[in-house]
């Protein structure tokens, strides 16, 4: 018997009013949504099979009008519900109907500390109402986190940015440098920071857990292109986590659709803990036996799990590869090109021919 995943990634839609240039999601986003009953009953499936975490996220989760009905169900079945969400749709009365449904967490997204740059990196103007959208927040018992997506355009306010998340009263701050799937390639040259910027911006990581400790947790996502080795991509592919796109399709994760040959069953079709167990796209790269060297006989194996099937396939245009940010990787060379060649560059700008997000309608209901 496989382990049970500890969450559930439910992509309830694509639709967002935001058109971050550093986002992650895949670029032919999905315009069909499964309806309430169907993410309801993926829903309590889910906790059925183990799962402690419920994530509700997107796109922008809030322009379901039934995201408080998918919450109650979450709750009900026993899961810790976490909405993922850039704020824009969340008015007083709908926070508070969350709330009431059972709502857990909430993580809540930044693109800078300074409003224009903010507003340019997110492609709207948006960061006045999630400052309002924080303060909301504070006034309800619910697990608050800051999310900073951070990249060359903005680490240099980091200090700024830390003190944004203070000044916010969140619980957590969840520092994560962009990872590069989706429009984040198409503008990886422009966000992959300096080697010198990421060495200063460790230094105020470790300084700012120093002095908030007890106050507020701090997690930092380095940069892979920098790492020795790679993470662990979602705790190991079909290890630890369920991800449902809007359409109902099961993945390991939410770029597995950059793979050529990946089928990915769905919900509709069939039981989530069938998908998880049996399914083609989850057993795929599960476990150890796909390895090619140096992975296979790799102390890490393990531990890292061969790192990103994605950024393998993105990178070294295989699947099967050994992650080309692994030192060890033979490709690794595809990797320092990148990196030599930004710290060549000269500094971003905060303005310029960003290639933006668009996506399906991205209306938000404020009601």
């Amino acid at each position: 018997m496989i382990t049970p995943p500890r969450a559930l990634i439910a992509e309830v839609t694509h639709r967002c009013p935001l058109h971050c240039v550093y986002c992650s999601n895949p670029v032919q986003l999905q315009a069909i949504e499964l309806p309430t009953d169907s993410w309801a009953r993926v829903i309590s499936d889910a906790a059925a099979l183990g799962c402690w975490h419920l994530h509700l996220t997107g796109g922008e989760p809030l322009a379901r009008r039934d995201i408080e009905e998918l919450a109650q169900t979450g709750h009900d079945a026993g899961l810790y519900v976490n909405l993922i969400t850039s704020g824009v749709g969340l008015s007083a009365g709908r926070l508070q109907r969350l709330v009431e449904a059972g709502l857990d967490h909430i993580q809540l997204s930044f693109q800078d500390s300074r409003e224009a740059p903010a507003n340019v990196f997110a492609g709207a103007r948006a960061h006045a109402h999630k400052l309002e959208v924080a303060a909301r927040i504070r006034e309800h018992r619910v697990a608050f986190t800051v999310n900073l997506v951070v990249h060359r355009g903005n680490l240099d306010h980091l200090n700024e940015l830390i003190g944004l998340a203070e000044d916010l009263q969140a619980d957590r701050l969840e520092i994560a440098h962009v990872q590069y799937y989706g429009y984040a390639v198409e503008n990886r040259d422009r966000l992959l920071p300096t080697r010198s910027q990421l060495e200063a911006s460790i230094a105020i990581v470790e300084k700012a857990r120093e002095r908030l400790e007890g106050k507020m947790r701090i997690d930092f996502v380095l940069p892979d292109y920098y790492a020795r080795f790679p993470k662990a991509c979602m705790g190991g592919w079909g290890q630890g986590l369920i991800l449902v796109d809007p359409a109902g399709r099961a993945m390991p994760c939410h770029a597995a659709g950059v793979i050529p040959g990946m089928s990915f069953d769905s919900v509709e079709e069939h039981s989530l803990a069938r998908i998880w167990e049996y399914s083609g796209a989850f057993t795929r790269f599960r476990g150890d036996e796909w390895m090619r060297e140096p992975c296979r006989s790799c102390e890490r194996k393990a531990i890292d799990f061969g790192g990103c099937r994605c950024q393998a396939m993105i990178l070294a245009g295989d699947a099967a590869a050994t992650d080309p940010v692994c030192t060890k990787s033979p490709q690794r060379s595809l990797v320092d090109a990148i990196v030599d060649r930004v710290n060549r560059e000269p500094a971003v700008t905060e303005a310029g021919d960003w290639v933006y997000r668009i996506g399906p309608s991205n209306k938000v209901p404020t009601c």
